[in-house]
C-alpha cells in the first residue's frame, strides 16, 4: 500500500494560473466562482486531474483544476509536488487518484458554498480525470480505480477522454 501524500505539501497549498500567477486555494474557488457568474445562462465543467513523473524513487505530482465554459473557453490552476519512496508505477497511479480525488472532495465544499449550488443544480459538472487506458501497463487498474472515485460519488473519465490529466497536468510535471 503506498502512503497518500497530503495535498497540503503541495506547495504549501498554492496553485498557479497562467493569467494571475500564484494563488491559494480560496483564491482558485472565487476565481471559479467569478468565470462561472460573468456568463450566468451557460454550462460548465469543473475538472480535476493529476499527473506524474518517477525519477530516482521520488516521484513529481501535478494537480490541475479546470473550469471549462462548454462551447467556448476555459481557465485553469495547477499545483506541484513531490513524494519520496515511489517505487512502482501502481503506486504512482494510485497518488494521483487519491490526490485527484482529495481535491475533488476540497472543491465541492468549496465550490458548492460559494456558487450556492452550481454543482447541484446541474448548471456545473464535476469530473475526475485519471492518467489510466486501456492500452498500456495500467489497463489492469482501471477498474480498482475507475470504482474509487464513483464510489465517493464523482463522475470519472479516462484515457483518451482524461484530458486534464494526460495533457495538460503533464504538461507541468
Amino acid at each position: 500500500m503506498c502512503a497518500i501524500l497530503p495535498l497540503m505539501l503541495y506547495a504549501e497549498n498554492h496553485f498557479v494560473s497562467p493569467t494571475q500567477g500564484v494563488l491559494n486555494f480560496e483564491t482558485v474557488v472565487q476565481e471559479i466562482s467569478a468565470f462561472m457568474e460573468s456568463e450566468h445562462g451557460r454550462s460548465y465543467k469543473l475538472i480535476v486531474g493529476t499527473d506524474s513523473r518517477a525519477s530516482a524513487g521520488s516521484a513529481q505530482f501535478v494537480s490541475v483544476i479546470i473550469i471549462h465554459r462548454i462551447g467556448t473557453c476555459a481557465r485553469y490552476f495547477w499545483t506541484k509536488g513531490e513524494a519520496a519512496h515511489m517505487a512502482s508505477l501502481r503506486q504512482r497511479i494510485y497518488q494521483e487518484a487519491t490526490l485527484s480525488l482529495g481535491l475533488a472532495q476540497r472543491l465541492t465544499q468549496g465550490v458548492g458554498e460559494v456558487l450556492n449550488g452550481y454543482l447541484t443544480d446541474g448548471t456545473c459538472q464535476l469530473e475526475v480525470h485519471v492518467d489510466i487506458g486501456h492500452f498500456g501497463p495500467t489497463r489492469d487498474m482501471i477498474r480498482e480505480i475507475v470504482g474509487m472515485i464513483l464510489g465517493n460519488g464523482f463522475t470519472v473519465k479516462i484515457k483518451p477522454e482524461s484530458y486534464a490529466a494526460s495533457s495538460v497536468a503533464d504538461r507541468h510535471v
